[in-house]
């Protein structure tokens, strides 16, 4: 993301995890993962969306940790439809955000909906302070439902205009759960032209 990036290279279930972390210019507030969109459409946690995340948390304050999926640039394995990928973020979360301090879960598209399971997987062990999710995939296959504690402390952005993952889709996930969604005009699946508004709606929840 800049040059003061630091390249990690971590372990998971199907070899080396290829990741990338920032820390904030003062002391940090915790540690955000961030799951890339889908590896098979030319996801990888260089995505300008995942990047614009990175610096939204980074500007706040946290710790931003960025990885590749596996099979995607020097992780191990191959792609395995968000079963293996699921195993991938708890691995980076185990490694890189140590019990004990404040841990953050943020995702774009695909990303997003590898993370929806692994809140369900954490939260009774290991809740998180902030949960950003964009673009959630949720009509190729279903994101999870999210424990209601969770809610307040969770950002769920969509484009109105996104014509990947449909805007009813999300609402049919989000409105069992009573889960608000914060929708941005005209936006698309990428947020074109749009990304400093994203930006400013993160920084905006991270703040609150």
């Amino acid at each position: 993301m800049n040059a003061s990036t630091q390249r990690l290279s971590l372990v998971g279930a199907a070899g080396n995890i290829e990741a990338a972390q920032d820390a904030p210019a003062g002391a940090s507030r915790g540690v955000v993962v961030i799951a890339h969109p889908h590896p098979l459409f030319g996801g990888t946690m260089d995505n300008k969306v995942v990047q614009t995340l990175a610096r939204a948390f980074v500007q706040s304050g946290w710790t931003t940790v960025r990885f590749n999926f596996r099979g995607v640039g020097a992780s191990a394995g191959v792609h395995d439809e968000g079963q293996g990928e699921l195993e991938d973020l708890l691995a980076v979360v185990a490694q890189t955000a140590p019990a004990g301090q404040p841990l953050a879960l943020a995702g774009f598209s695909f990303g997003a909906f590898v993370t929806t399971h692994a809140v369900q997987r954490l939260w009774e062990s290991r809740p998180m302070d902030k949960l950003v999710l964009v673009g959630t995939s949720t009509a190729r296959a279903p994101a999870a439902t999210l424990p209601p504690e969770v809610h307040e402390r969770t950002l769920v952005i969509h484009g109105e205009q996104d014509d990947t993952v449909l805007l009813a889709s999300v609402m049919d996930w989000a409105r069992p759960q009573v889960l608000p969604v914060t929708v941005v005009p005209a936006g698309g699946h990428f947020f074109h032209g749009q990304l400093p508004l994203l930006k400013n709606l993160v920084l905006r929840h991270l703040r609150a």
